[in-house]
Formats: structure tokens, C-alpha cells, sequence
């Protein structure tokens, strides 16, 4: 959510902001925006002069009381009397405008950053730098869930009959292995400097509006029936979150936490072959990074992130390519993004298994994340990344390390978490 100050004193470049990120149907929010604002701010200096009046003639009404002049004073009670009526209609209309611009301006986009390439979708999202060999083995590369059920490792049919679609059961050495990558996952970030963290896998309805758009909450979260929670699609929601309404003192800053979670997603709409398995599904583990800090940083942190996803997949053999994300493909809340994609020798192409985002001040602004520096008091910036997301990135990870004979390498630093086992082999 962008300052309304900014948006008052530059509206155009709110207008092309629109227009670079192909939504043009809110062009016309800017003009309400500009029109409620200025109705907002005529009853607030209304009311800030009917509260000064107030104040001028109660103090007169004393002083007559004192000399005695009863009609005087309760002419003056009169005038104060309606004054107040006055000030409570002008304190109302002020909450109700407040509310009207506060929702229309939650669905205004975020400033995007110069450097972010304009295009319509992610088809035009650019290409930033390719990370190993991506190589196509001599042999046919099965899909995933058949890669899987060779060592009985997943179980699609029993999920389906107790929960449905769009969930899993893992089982045995694929079981282990996606524990073992999420316990790697986490011991390379906190030997980053990343504190590790467990946090709520629920959350408020503020903190939901506070981190992402009502597009994106309608199209991921599931609502708790009765209450105000919502599971989280993500635990840089609650990560985020864990800073509402916190003035954080500056030398504390940055924020750097790596955080487990179980994410829950409704991922709404038909999807294609490739989108089956476990690619896209309802549940599933995330390891996560985020990070709340100083406005001048926050370049130099987006960097760094990304960077760490990454040095993570290379330390395991995938092979990895960064994608700029165009204008056009960034939630509203985000000023910069940057997608991380595996390669895939079934495929012979890459695919998403890590999202990197800047959102500059947006989140802390719906969140009143601050930073209180040497008394200067203004608001922090906030970053997230994937660290890895299993199992999906299971599926890069078993096309990877497949051998013609059926089996799976684990790549050295994987050993550790797998029991020393240098391969897993089928049972089929």
C-alpha cells in the first residue's frame, strides 16, 4: 500500500504505475482516492477548529460563572453543546472517508521498481543467469509419482479417499528424504545468520490484509469457520506478522529469520499434466526466510536472498536459472521479484521452486511496521524468499539424481540427514 501523501502529490506516476502493471481498470481510483481525501481533510480541519472553539468557551464559562452571569454562561453551554454535536458528526464522517480511502488504496499496486521489466504475464518474465549443466540423461526420465512409487513412497489413492484431492501420504525413504532436505534447509540458513524459527501456522484477519492482496487471499487462504484465523498459505505470513504494530529500534535491525511451516493453499482453477503429483497441491512444508530492515538495505538484502536459494540447490547438484518477473507478474504488494527455477530432465526445461520478493514498505505500512532511529521514527522494509519448498522441489531433486538402474544419489550434504546413505534403491 503506497503513502496517500505520494499518491496526492504524484498522482500521475501512481496512474502509469497502473497502467505499467496492465490493470487499468483502477485508473479511476486514483481520481476517488484524490476526491475523499480532500473531503477527509476539510472535516478534519473543520474539526480541529471546532475542538479549539470548544476549549475557548468552556474556559469562558467558568469565568462567568464566577461573576455571577448565569444567562451569559448558559448561553456559552449552548454553543458548546452544539459545537460538540457538530464535532462528533465531523469525528464520524472522518472514520467513515478514512475506512473508503484505507480500502480503495489496499487495492492500489505497489510502486514497482525502475529496474522491473514491463510485460503483461510471466510468459515476458526475463532471464537473469543460468546456475550448472542442465543435462537430459540417455534414458526416459518416468514422472514423479512414478519415480516415487517405485520405492513406495507415495500414496495418491488413500490421500484422495481421506481428504481428497490436491494431498498426499509420503512414505518410507521419500518420506525421509523430504524431512531430510527441509533439516538441511534449515541448518544452511542458520549457518547464514538466520535466526530459526516455529510460527503460528494461524493468523488473524489483520495480519492477512497486512501481507497480501485480496486477490491473493481469496485465491490461497482458507478460513477458519467461526473464527477470526486463517491458515497460513506460507509462514512469511505469521513471519511478517510477528512485527505488528512494533516500533523496533534501529541498532536491532535487520530481522533475519528462517522459519518451518506446513502451508495450506486452495489453488483454485483447472491445471495441466504437469501440474499433477505433487506439484501443485493443498498442503505441503516450506522452509522460509524473511527479513525486516532499514529502507537503504532492503536492494542489498533482495539480493542476498535469492542468492541463498540459489547456493542451496547448486550445494545439492540441481541445476538452477534466476527469472526476473515482469510488471505484470507481481502481486500489487511487491516493488521487485525474482523467481527461482529447477531444471527438469523429464521436461527439458526449468520450472518454479523458489519465489524472492522486495515489498519495500507496503506490508509494514498495512502492519505499522517501524523503525525507531535515534528518535527518528519511519517505516521498515520487508523481504521473503523460499529457502525450499518440498515436495515439489522433490521433483526436481529425483529427476536430478535418478540412475538409469532406478535408483537415487544423495548428494553429500544430504548424507548426514539420510543416515550416511549414499542411495536410495527401488523396490520395483
Amino acid at each position: 500500500m503506497i503513502d496517500i501523501k505520494f499518491l496526492r502529490e504524484n498522482p500521475d506516476i501512481v496512474r502509469q504505475n497502473i497502467k505499467n502493471k496492465f490493470q487499468d481498470h483502477k485508473l479511476p481510483m486514483v481520481d476517488e482516492v484524490i476526491a475523499l481525501d480532500a473531503e477527509n481533510r476539510a472535516y478534519i480541519l473543520e474539526a480541529d477548529t471546532l475542538r479549539a472553539n470548544r476549549n475557548k468557551l468552556s474556559k469562558q464559562i467558568g469565568g462567568l460563572m464566577a461573576k455571577g452571569q448565569k444567562e451569559e454562561a448558559e448561553a456559552v453551554k449552548q454553543q458548546v453543546n452544539e459545537q460538540s454535536a457538530r464535532l462528533a458528526e465531523c469525528e464520524a464522517k472522518e472514520a467513515e472517508l478514512a475506512e473508503k480511502i484505507k480500502q480503495i488504496m489496499m487495492k492500489i499496486p505497489n510502486i514497482i521498481d525502475p529496474s522491473v521489466p514491463i510485460g503483461k504475464d510471466d510468459s515476458e518474465n526475463v532471464e537473469i543467469q543460468k546456475y550448472g549443466e542442465p543435462a537430459v540423461p540417455a534414458f526416459e526420465v518416468p514422472y514423479h509419482t512414478d519415480i516415487m512409487e517405485r520405492f513406495d513412497g507415495i500414496d495418491l489413492d488413500s490421500a484422495r479417499r481421506v481428504a481428497g484431492n490436491g494431498f498426499y501420504y509420503l512414505m518410507g525413504d521419500i518420506a525421509r528424504l523430504h524431512s531430510a532436505v527441509i533439516s538441511y534447509a534449515r541448518d544452511f540458513m542458520i549457518d547464514r545468520g538466520f535466526t530459526y524459527c516455529i510460527p503460528p501456522f494461524m493468523i488473524r484477519s489483520d495480519v492477512v490484509t497486512g501481507v497480501m492482496s485480496f486477490a491473493e487471499m481469496e485465491a490461497m487462504m482458507y478460513k477458519i469457520e467461526g473464527e477470526d484465523l486463517y491458515l497460513i498459505g506460507t509462514s512469511e505470513h505469521s513471519m511478517i506478522g510477528k512485527f505488528i504494530d512494533q516500533i523496533i529500534p534501529g541498532e536491532q535491525l535487520p530481522q533475519t529469520l528462517t522459519s518451518y511451516s506446513p502451508c495450506f493453499r486452495k489453488e483454485k482453477g483447472a491445471h495441466g499434466i504437469e501440474e499433477r503429483g505433487v506439484y501443485r497441491i493443498h498442503q505441503f512444508e516450506k522452509q522460509e526466510m524473511i527479513v525486516v530492515c532499514k529502507p537503504e538495505d532492503s536492494k542489498m538484502w533482495y539480493d542476498k536472498l535469492w542468492q541463498n536459494t540459489v547456493d542451496l540447490f547448486r550445494s545439492m547438484d540441481i541445476p538452477v536459472r534466476t527469472l526476473e518477473c515482469c510488471s505484470g507478474d507481481l502481486a500489487d504488494l511487491k516493488v521487485k521479484s525474482c523467481d527461482v527455477e529447477a531444471w527438469s530432465p523429464r521436461q527439458k526445461k526449468y520450472f518454479e521452486v523458489g519465489s524472492c520478493s522486495n515489498l519495500g514498505d507496503a506490508q509494514a505500512r498495512r502492519l505499522r511496521i517501524r523503525v525507531n532511529d535515534n528518535g527518528k521514527k519511519y517505516l521498515a522494509h520487508t523481504l521473503n524468499n523460499t529457502v525450499v519448498a518440498p515436495p515439489r522441489m522433490l521433483i526436481a531433486f529425483l529427476e536430478n539424481n535418478l540412475c538409469e538402474d532406478g535408483s537415487i544419489k544423495i548428494p553429500e550434504v544430504l548424507r548426514p540427514y539420510m543416515g550416511g546413505k549414499e542411495v536410495l534403491v527401488p523396490k520395483h
